[in-house]
């Protein structure tokens, strides 16, 4: 039976509708199946330089069809961020607690000492815990317990050492500029020597092996797939630090 030219027209149509309603149902699959989609990655700034040049590779072979964006993070707006889901997951460190939040640990920095290269302990290999008893310490809070706390007490407190508070800051790139000032010390995990400016060293602490753990988090009912494979790539990274 021959068609008319409204029917061959009706035909093309047709055949393409089936053939869009067909890729639509392929690309269904490869978001359930965490082949395509977006990944929203948020990480704090002092894994940033240990962490994103290994991850973002690991995370292209792994998942190549999947869009991913980047957003950096505070100790004040990760949590947030995680909960309103403006980042699907997030490298944090130390983990978010939170109950409507996951966690996953992936490894963790040890803490250790910055100061300026012209300060007396500079010349030292390790640097005695009591060695820092009354110096200025340029403080860093702990994300869960506040703006008045810090996130190295646990580790002075056990080594009985005082060091009186010169200023409190959010960031670790905050505390880094201070010390460069000479306004004090600074506890740091150890990837922090990365972003390290000149004139600043890093120091281990003798007899201290506190440390903080990294971790992935994400919101606990979050459904997307891309999270396991996520967070494979993520310990890949760390591994490799």
């Amino acid at each position: 039976m021959d068609l008319t030219e409204a029917g061959q027209a009706l035909l093309v149509r047709a055949s393409e509708a089936l053939a869009l309603a067909s890729d639509g149902i392929e690309a269904a699959r490869a978001v359930a199946s965490g082949k395509r989609g977006r990944l929203s990655v948020g990480y704090m700034f002092v894994l940033a330089n240990a962490i994103l040049p290994r991850l973002i590779p690991e995370l292209r072979r792994s998942v190549p069809g999947v869009d991913l964006d980047f957003a950096e993070l505070s100790a004040s707006t990760r949590e947030a961020r995680v909960l309103d889901r403006s980042v699907t997951v997030a490298l944090c460190m130390p983990a978010i607690n939170h109950p409507e939040i996951q966690v996953a640990r992936i490894g963790a920095q040890r803490f250790m000492l910055a100061m300026p290269t012209s300060s007396p302990l500079a010349r030292l290999g390790s640097v005695p815990m009591a060695r820092l008893h009354g110096r200025p310490l340029i403080a860093l809070p702990h994300p869960d317990h506040g703006p008045a706390s810090s996130a190295v007490v646990p580790l002075l407190r056990r080594h009985q050492v005082v060091m009186p508070i010169a200023s409190r800051v959010e960031t670790v790139h905050s505390a880094m500029s201070l010390v460069l000032a000479g306004e004090g010390l600074a506890i740091l995990p150890a990837c922090a020597q990365l972003g390290a400016p000149r004139g600043i060293v890093f120091r281990p602490l003798r007899d201290a092996t506190d440390s903080l753990d990294i971790a992935v988090c994400w919101r606990r009912d979050s459904q997307s797939p891309l999270i396991g494979t996520f967070i494979k790539c993520a310990e890949k990274a760390v591994a490799r630090m």
